[in-house]
């Protein structure tokens, strides 16, 4: 896996993570306001206004066209007319919001006498003030109410049992959740109707109660604006893993049929060196080293990937320009006329012309061109100096020279290390590149210059 791979994956996985992150905190911000128990008190104004609150939950309370009256002859004084009037009232609970509303009670506080006659649906606990306390009881059903199972200021008209709501007493109401009923929970937008019947004076309406309401709503988790933008970046995640993969599949695909194309270029390279070097047995496996240890001096320069191999084939072939010149003159183990040692310097001049036509490698010639060129400018074939020499014939310049001391020659054995040493540094700025130079030597004091196998 190369780095890149795993910096991708790691920026996935991170990413992946943050995602993950968003959704939980959506969860935890959803169950939490879910937990969330709301409270609203609603005045008289409010409560029995027609117009409900548009937003929110909220409660009207509004009375029945159909009502009756009753004679209440609490002294026994023979009244004949009815005195009192029943009203049924309807308490709509709307939910106004785009969640469900998962739960509710609502206390009732009268403000004015009445007397409490039938509720439905849902259960009721009455509270009644006293000078002594408060009479508290629960009535599942108040349709099913009789006065003598409760100890409750009540009163009794025609067999009805009725319960008296003084001002400052109160009801707390439960809805019910049963299939009858199903007051609970109240979907979006929808409402539920707890009713009540009471009586109160002639003349008189039901208009004095506060109603305080407590509430829990069931938000879904798709009602988050948060869950969309998570759903989101998931599904963005996706697609960039799944271009991703695609993408790697087809770059591993290139990398192998590039390293393949390379393993042809270098064994095409290396046999075509191989002529040149069997040409002189003296240095057979001369390029193969000379290559190798550019590729150390570049890799020390900073250089990797493609670039580096780019400069291991062009040092590989800088002596491709030998194929030119004549095994005797290659062989001879004396020493060389001038004419013959023309001949061997014009091998980088044929190296420079015979590379000329590979495309293949950016600027190839130049180390089969320039390698005998000398940093002050006494080398051949143009008589370049300092850094008008292409950079890559520099390098080449020092590893040519390397494994020209560090080899057996027809006319000397090879040098010590410590003589090799020496040699590259009287040569500094000489015939060689002095930055490069040091390179080279801190590359033999560590130990790190490559060997190859020749």
């Amino acid at each position: 896996m190369t780095k890149n791979n795993k910096k991708a994956l790691i920026a996935f996985g991170l990413t992946l993570l943050a995602v993950i992150a968003l959704f939980a905190g959506v969860c935890m911000k959803t169950n939490l306001y879910n937990k969330k128990l709301h409270c609203e008190t609603i005045d008289s104004a409010a409560l029995f206004s027609e117009a409900a609150d548009e937003e929110g939950i909220s409660v009207t309370a509004a009375p029945r066209s159909s009502t009756w009256g009753k004679i209440f002859d609490f002294n026994n004084e023979g009244i004949t007319e009815n005195n009192y009037q029943a009203f049924t009232y309807d308490f709509t609970v709307a939910n106004n919001t785009k969640d469900e509303l998962a739960s509710f009670t609502f206390r009732l506080n009268f403000e004015q006498e009445v007397y409490l006659s039938s509720a439905w649906n849902g259960s009721l606990e009455i509270h009644q003030i006293t000078k002594g306390g408060e009479r508290v009881a629960s009535i599942p059903d108040l349709r099913e109410f009789k006065a003598e199972d409760y100890e409750l200021d009540t009163y009794v008209v025609d067999g009805e049992s009725l319960i008296k709501m003084k001002k400052g007493d109160y009801l707390i109401y439960t809805p019910s959740a049963s299939a009858n009923a199903l007051e609970i929970p109240i979907e979006p937008h929808e409402g539920s109707v707890p009713g009540f019947i009471l009586y109160v004076p002639m003349e008189e309406s039901f208009r004095e109660a506060t109603l305080e309401i407590d509430y829990t709503f069931h938000r879904l988790l798709i009602s988050e604006a948060l869950f969309w933008v998570a759903a989101a970046c998931l599904l963005i995640w996706l697609i960039a893993l799944i271009i991703f993969i695609i993408t790697s599949i087809q770059i591993k695909k290139y990398h192998e049929r590039h390293e393949r194309d390379n393993e042809i270029i270098n064994e095409s390279i290396e046999t075509f060196t191989g002529f040149i070097d069997a040409k002189d047995p003296y240095t057979n496996g001369h390029s193969k080293r000379v290559a190798v240890y550019t590729k150390c001096i570049a890799r020390a320069m900073g250089y990797e990937g493609e670039e580096l191999e780019r400069i291991y084939y062009t040092a590989l072939l800088h002596d491709c320009g030998k194929i030119g010149v004549p095994d005797h003159i290659l062989g001879k183990p004396g020493r060389l006329t001038d004419e013959e040692f023309e001949i061997i310097k014009s091998h980088t001049v044929r190296g420079g012309e015979i590379l000329s036509s590979f495309k293949s490698i950016e600027n190839v010639g130049e180390g089969a061109l320039y390698h005998h060129e000398r940093y002050d400018g006494k080398g051949y074939p143009e008589g370049k100096a300092g850094e008008d020499i292409p950079l890559i014939a520099r390098m080449i310049c020092v590893a040519d020279s390397y494994d020209a001391m560090n080899t057996n020659r027809v006319y000397r054995a090879h040098l010590s290390r410590e003589e090799i040493m020496r040699e590259i540094q009287t040569n500094k700025g000489k015939q060689f590149d002095p930055a490069i130079a040091d390179i080279m030597l801190e590359l033999l004091k560590s130990g790190k210059l490559t060997e190859p196998n020749t």
